[in-house]
């Protein structure tokens, strides 16, 4: 299979680029790329052959595209270290944490195969209700028609699955438009998807400017779904320009975890380690990193200590060795934010433990203590190398961890079983992960965040449901 001419020829209808700098060479970066502004004629031409696409392929059985999607998965398997290089060159991703994106991102694939399979709706009995003799009813799953989905830099191949995935499963067309700063990932994914079998035109890649290609699209009322991952900001936008469209919105975080005192000296050698897995994995640069931790009185120079000692140990390096830990930031801009924030916040009375120096295009991995919640690595999300870490003392944990605009993911780690059900209870977020750090995604978990955090449900199962129309019918046979 040819996928590098073929790859090449559909970048060249929408991109402008310097070849001895593409990734498919290894070599230099993808900094000289510009990537083609599609105006509005070409989206207007981008939105009609979707259209006739989802037309013409609607009639797709379940079981085609479920071939089709578990196809792209075999697929992608066999060319991880391509697509693994791809992400690595454009999200400045080290090679070991891209390869472990490509490895979730064929379970995503496969998972979207297994649910086309098993898109089934109920039987009603509607002789429950006094005229309701002599009838039969039932429901059932239908689609929706072209879906438009934007997808962020950090994650450019799983998170563009979880949406192109579901959508297709359940029989829709998708536009996709990826970060500007990761389009490629996204190319070669559409590349293999109709490899696989997928009818031409069901996805289609457009890049360029998000907010006029948002504009473009919204005006078209065969755009029937809406799905977006990325800031607040530009989601409540979304929001606003969406009107009774189907949509979904994957936004922020500041991924708290409180450890409690109920765990043993031993457990803290493994905690630790999650921390700093969870804080730092990819420069922080996940929406679900590890920000804030909690930490009770009884363990809390302990375990500090052991936070501190291991995050001295991660290694800066190369992106293609397997040995290195974290890397440069995505831009430039990224880096100036994080900077500004620890100075703010020295200035204002915290206290770097460790870390928070820039060097190249990296900052450290930094553990900051002595906060308060006014400043902006407490209120707002870090997107970068950098964790919290306080003692709660005699503070209430619930409504240390609730008072936040935020509600994605939160963890707890405590041996008490009493204590793990309050917590769930209690706590105001979309994801409760008792004895884990909030980064931990499972693809076919339902994903949904409140307040701030989100709006809608993400999960291959959840997004299909969130993809897709229910139609009831009813015949009188009496």
């Amino acid at each position: 299979m040819d996928y590098k001419s073929v790859l090449i020829s559909e970048i060249e209808k929408s991109a402008k680029y310097n070849l001895n700098t593409y990734p498919f060479n290894y070599l230099g970066s993808l900094n000289d790329l510009y990537i083609y502004n599609f105006n509005e004629p070409a989206l207007d031409d981008v939105l009609i052959r979707s259209q006739k696409a989802y037309e013409s392929n609607r009639q797709l059985s379940s079981f085609e595209r479920s071939e089709i999607l578990l196809e792209a998965a075999r697929l992608l398997r066999i060319h991880k270290k391509e697509m693994s290089t791809i992400i690595s060159y454009e999200a400045k991703k080290p090679i070991k944490f891209a390869e472990q994106e490509v490895e979730r991102s064929i379970q995503t694939l496969k998972l979207s195969g297994i649910e086309s399979s098993k898109l089934e709706g109920e039987y009603l009995n509607l002789d429950v209700a006094p005229n309701g003799a002599g009838r039969e009813a039932f429901t059932k799953i239908e689609s929706l028609g072209v879906v438009y989905a934007m997808t962020p830099f950090n994650f450019p191949l799983n998170l563009a699955i979880h949406k192109i995935g579901p959508a297709i499963a359940v029989g829709n067309s998708v536009i996709v438009k990826p970060s500007e700063k990761t389009p490629f990932s996204t190319y070669f994914l559409k590349y293999l998807l109709e490899e696989s079998g997928l009818p031409k035109d069901l996805v289609q890649v457009v890049t360029g400017d998000g907010e006029n290609i948002t504009d473009t699209l919204l005006r078209y009322n065969e755009v029937k779904k809406v799905s977006f991952t990325g800031s607040v900001r530009v989601g409540k936008l979304i929001k606003n320009k969406v009107g009774l469209r189907k949509l979904t919105l994957e936004l922020g975080s500041t991924s708290p975890v409180f450890v409690s005192k109920n765990n043993t000296i031993k457990d803290l050698d493994d905690i630790a380690e999650q921390i700093v897995i969870g804080a730092f994995s990819y420069n922080g640069q996940v929406c679900i990193s590890t920000q804030k931790v909690y930490i009770d009185d009884e363990i809390y120079e302990t375990l500090l200590e052991k936070i501190v000692t291991k995050t001295k140990s991660l290694k800066y390096g190369d992106l293609f060795n397997h040995e290195t830990d974290y890397s440069d930031l995505i831009d430039q801009q990224a880096k100036n934010r994080i900077l500004q924030w620890i100075t703010e916040t020295k200035n204002d009375g915290a206290v770097v433990i460790t870390g928070g120096n820039s060097f190249n295009g990296a900052i450290e991995p930094t553990v900051i203590t002595n906060t308060n919640d006014n400043m902006k690595i407490c209120s707002e999300e870090i997107f970068g190398p950098l964790v919290v870490v306080e003692n709660i003392k005699s503070k209430s944990i619930i409504e240390l961890l609730n008072n936040s605009q935020y509600g994605l993911n939160v963890g707890v780690f405590t041996s008490d079983l009493t204590e793990a059900l309050k917590l769930s209870n209690e706590l105001d977020y979309g994801q409760v992960l008792i004895n884990d750090v909030p980064t931990l995604r499972f693809d076919h978990m339902p994903y949904n965040g409140r307040r701030n955090s989100g709006y809608g449900t993400e999960g291959i199962k959840y997004a299909i449901k969130e993809m897709s129309q229910m139609k009831m019918v009813s015949l009188k046979y009496e």
